[in-house]
């Protein structure tokens, strides 16, 4: 009986040491029942999966992803490259039989998600992609306050991710801002995760109505051995400047299937916002609030509960009560972080390989949300109500 299944990472950068770390605690801290080889890590830069490798464990490094493809020993393999490598690295990862594990967004386009989707219905295997704010578990107690009808009827949704790591206009160019690498702007790359939101707490969605800004037009080029990717905006730069190609803010009104009205907003250029991935739910018996810069509180508002002068929202501490907080923590209120939600990621997919619940969001789920996503874009583009395809 297989008790270990061979990992290979493709990317070293922040999200590939959030994926090695995860895949070296999610065995220990959920003891799952398969386990997780560090087999052998890739990136376009040796040196960088040299020291990663030296790091984290992995038995191997390699400036080829494709030797990943390759090895017998690799069951899995984790993509965090920029988003215009996550189709053919995914389609050949797939193609030679492995389990993919893909950070968002799937893909450039809806259609080359709804390939990769077909490929990994094809393929037999089990997918997982990274929208990892949905392994909170004030998160996961929100779908479970509204599942169990806590408030109500939900009756409207909203939505916001903001942040402000390209709020400086020193900050230089980078493959996010450029179409062909990275699809759309502040969507794509944050916005994508209140999407995921919506969508699991609420459903479908059916029509879109958005709008979209580029604030910061142009931004300068990065100097000669400045390209990867830095978000403290310290990089060296030229005295050339490119077009930033997508947009830095989206908004848009959400109706969906089941009639209930939302909105989202996102942001890359929000100046004071690290990391605010908040929503608010509303229904006919009370309310729901979360905000991920507080990711260990959940606001609650039950009518039948707020009475008079005590009418308001309450504040529940996350603890061992709201899975899976318990795994890392026997007492409430002391509170989880980013890294951890990964960990919970990854150990609910080894889980699923291993013959448990199937992974949340698959391939399938996420091209539903690329859907979405770009009936956004053409929303904002042609000025008029679109309809999600399905």
């Amino acid at each position: 009986m297989t008790t270990s299944i061979g990992v290979g990472l493709i990317g070293t950068g922040f999200m590939g040491e959030c994926h090695a770390l995860a895949f070296r605690a999610a065995p220990a801290v959920f003891r799952t029942r398969l386990g997780a080889r560090l087999e052998a890590v890739a990136d376009i830069d040796a040196g960088a999966a040299r020291r990663a490798a030296d790091r984290f464990g992995f038995a191997r490094a390699t400036g080829d992803w494709q030797d990943l493809l390759a090895d017998p020993k690799i069951d899995l393999v984790a993509i965090t490259s920029p988003n215009l490598l996550h189709k053919p690295m995914a389609l050949a990862a797939l193609q030679a039989g492995k389990h993919v594990y893909c950070e968002k967004p799937l893909a450039l386009n809806a259609a080359d998600a709804a390939e990769m989707a077909a490929a990994a219905a094809q393929a037999g295997v089990h997918t997982m992609v990274g929208y990892n704010y949905l392994r909170s578990p004030a998160v996961a107690f929100a779908a479970q306050l509204i599942r169990d009808s806590a408030i109500g009827r939900v009756t409207y949704f909203r939505g916001v991710s903001d942040e402000d790591y390209m709020a400086d206009p020193a900050v230089p160019m980078s493959w996010r801002c450029r179409r062909d690498q990275a699809g759309s702007g502040a969507l794509g790359d944050i916005g994508s995760h209140i999407l995921s939101v919506a969508l699991h707490l609420v459903g479908p969605v059916a029509e879109v109505s958005a709008d979209q800004k580029t604030v910061i037009a142009e931004r300068p080029l990065p100097a000669a051995g400045e390209g990867r990717e830095r978000r403290d905006g310290a990089a060296a730069t030229t005295s050339g400047t490119a077009t930033v190609e997508n947009e830095d803010q989206t908004h848009a009104l959400l109706r969906f299937a089941d009639g209930t009205m939302g909105t989202v907003a996102t942001s890359r250029v929000a100046w004071g916002r690290k990391n605010h991935l908040a929503f608010e739910v509303f229904g006919t018996e009370g309310a729901i609030l979360f905000d991920q810069e507080r990711m260990n509180e959940l606001q609650l508002y039950d009518r039948a509960l707020a009475p008079g002068d005590r009418n308001g929202f309450r504040t529940v501490l996350t603890g061992p009560a709201h899975p899976h907080y318990g795994a890392f923590s026997p007492a409430a209120g002391h509170g989880l972080g980013f890294n951890d939600l990964k960990v919970i990621e990854v150990a609910q997919l080894l889980d699923a390989i291993a013959g448990g619940p199937a992974a949340y969001p698959d391939f399938a789920a996420a091209a539903a949300l690329e859907r979405v996503s770009e009936a956004i874009g053409r929303s904002a583009a042609e000025r008029r109500w679109v309809g999600v395809e399905s």
